[in-house]
């Protein structure tokens, strides 16, 4: 198995640096596999089979979204996370941790040391006791602050060759953004000004993945967070990391070949390792890094928190069946990351040729309603048009009545039942878990607009949130745990079992049919504020008397009898 995973990255190495001397391209492979050596002792034999059971789930965090003192945020966080929400986290994926200038610890300033108030490497090692971490290698770009920009602009090496300079030219004008700042930026150096790329903001300084010593610099990253006990890896931005004259810049080939390196270097570190891919993009574009089955093991399912989101808000289910009705077949060994919630707000561009404009814009309204905003990109033409939606998911699903917390709590726990009983695995963002609304304060004192959904608690203050039994976040957090217990026992759930939908053209309401090793179980969701019925036999094509046993509930429902669907609920119902 090594073998073949060292093979195969000298193979793609020569296929992504293909202009460069066979003799260079050995001794890189050399260096790469030396950089991955003092990593590997923590390698696993991998399993038969995919690297997910029914019974993992993904926690996203910030690492000082739960602080207490002067204490290393990172230490906060293990505390909590022990104490209170251990079957959240099977897998917790730490958002950017290392020294940062700006962006939420997405623009990194440096590969080696963490931030001082997060804790160091050896924190972090303690934090992956018991559980499987996921990091973030932010591809795109690095903070102008980085040594790599400093080295470039007194034209001293490995920054020398690091940095992407530009080069204004009308080649340029086709270019994808993911933002409305501008392409390029002018440094000023010691000697002179450069102009450089920075796609995702001023601060962001891309990276030139046409040298190696940018792979070699990744490796070296990739390899101490192993060591420290990273297991999961997740592509920041991938899909922009290499530009061609003449294009749209995104999902070039180099960027594919680039992530099947990187899933070699993990393999070769880290047998267990896996992949998961960040695209924000249309469908299409976002499943194109699973379709060969040797890219990422994992990508974010994009399309799902706007579809989910807007039919919660609005009450009918058309679009959302209907897109889960073409779930996509995709190849052993891969899958989606299904969530609603996450760090950045609910990206819109997924939802290209899945919601007409009329409810697009429905969407935002009502989001604004609920005291979110709207973030926007900027075309190739100059046109600026919606990118995502900043808001917590909380406040989303709040009522658009008088009374804001009206069916808020159903609504929201419909939301994550769904993602529970999709194919994938499913992945749950802190301060939602908590019934965080919009933080308005912290928005206001840093005018970033993805703030209103980044808040920091107090970990005294979230143990007496918790110790009330009526609080959103204790009820939230309750009937979660008891899902997350129920579904662990039903093999239905897998996150490689088969879909299909059941209610492909109803509007009410979404059923699924979950099958898995010879389990079915159904998962019934009232997506309206209404009370409706419910024949279970009915839904299947089958002739079948028995008895059907709601496991989130215990209730048992008889066949051929019509039964209450309260408002919001959700149902898991396997023959008894």
């Amino acid at each position: 198995m090594q073998f073949q995973s060292e093979r195969a990255l000298g193979n793609l190495l020569r296929s992504l640096y293909s202009g460069h001397p066979s003799g260079d391209l050995e001794a890189l492979s050399s260096q790469l596999l030396q950089i991955l050596g003092s990593a590997s002792g923590n390698a696993e034999i991998r399993t038969k089979g995919n690297p997910w059971s029914v019974e993992d789930v993904v926690l996203i965090t910030y690492a000082d979204t739960v602080v207490e003192g002067d204490q290393p945020a990172l230490v906060s966080l293990r505390t909590f996370l022990n104490s209170h929400l251990s079957e959240f986290a099977a897998v917790l994926h730490v958002l950017p941790f290392l020294v940062a200038s700006s962006d939420g610890g997405f623009a990194v300033a440096s590969h080696e040391r963490l931030e001082e108030r997060h804790g160091d490497w050896c924190d972090l090692a303690d934090l992956a006791q018991g559980r499987r971490l996921m990091a973030d290698l932010v591809l795109n770009h690095v903070s102008a602050s980085h040594p790599w920009v400093r080295q470039f602009l007194r034209d001293q090496e490995p920054g020398r060759f690091c940095v992407l300079e530009a080069g204004p030219d009308p080649c340029w004008d086709n270019v994808v953004r993911p933002r409305s700042s501008a392409l390029f930026t002018k440094l000023q150096g010691p000697i002179s000004m450069r102009e450089v790329w920075t796609t995702f903001g001023p601060d962001q300084v891309d990276v030139d993945w046409r040298h190696p010593e940018v792979l070699l610099g990744f490796t070296r990253l990739l390899a101490r967070m192993v060591a420290h006990g990273v297991g999961w890896i997740r592509l920041d931005a991938v899909g922009f990391v290499w530009k061609e004259p003449n294009t749209t810049c995104i999902h070039q080939p180099q960027a594919h070949q680039l992530v099947e390196i990187l899933r070699q270097l993990l393999t070769i570190a880290r047998a267990d390792g896996v992949v998961v891919t960040e695209t924000n993009v249309p469908e299409k574009e976002n499943l194109s890094y699973l379709r060969t089955g040797r890219e990422a093991h994992l990508a974010y399912n994009f399309p799902l928190p706007p579809l989910l989101l807007e039919s919660a808000v609005s009450g009918s289910a058309d679009l959302l069946n209907r897109w889960l009705s073409r779930w996509p077949s995709l190849p052993e060994s891969t899958s989606l990351l299904n969530f609603t919630a996450c760090h950045d707000g609910v990206g819109l561009r997924p939802l290209e040729g899945l919601m007409p404009p009329s409810r697009l814009r429905e969407l935002l309204i009502a989001c604004e309603q609920r005291g979110g905003l709207v973030s926007h990109r900027r075309l190739a033409d100059g046109n600026e048009v919606p990118y995502e939606i900043n808001i917590s998911w909380w406040s989303a699903m709040a009522d658009g009545g008088v009374d804001p917390s009206y069916w808020q709590r159903e609504r929201f726990l419909l939301t994550q039942l769904m993602v529970l009983a999709l194919p994938g695995v499913p992945a749950f963002y802190l301060p939602a878990l908590l019934a965080t609304a919009n933080d308005l304060g912290r928005f206001r004192r840093t005018g970033h607009r993805r703030d209103l959904n980044r808040p920091q608690f107090k970990q005294r203050t979230l143990e007496r949130r918790l110790q009330d039994p009526d609080s959103d976040a204790a009820v939230v957090l309750l009937a979660l745990k008891q899902a997350l217990s129920v579904r662990a026992t039903l093999p239905a759930l897998h996150p490689d079992g088969q879909l299909q939908v059941l209610t492909p053209d109803r509007v009410d309401r979404v059923v699924l049919r979950r099958s898995h090793a010879g389990h079915d179980l159904l998962a019934v969701h009232n997506v309206t504020s209404t009370r409706l019925t419910l024949d279970p036999s009915g839904l299947l094509d089958e002739e079948d008397a028995s008895l059907w046993v709601d496991c989130l509930s215990g209730r048992t429902l008889e066949p051929c009898k019509r039964h209450l669907l309260n408002p919001y609920e959700v149902l898991w119902l396997v023959r008894s």
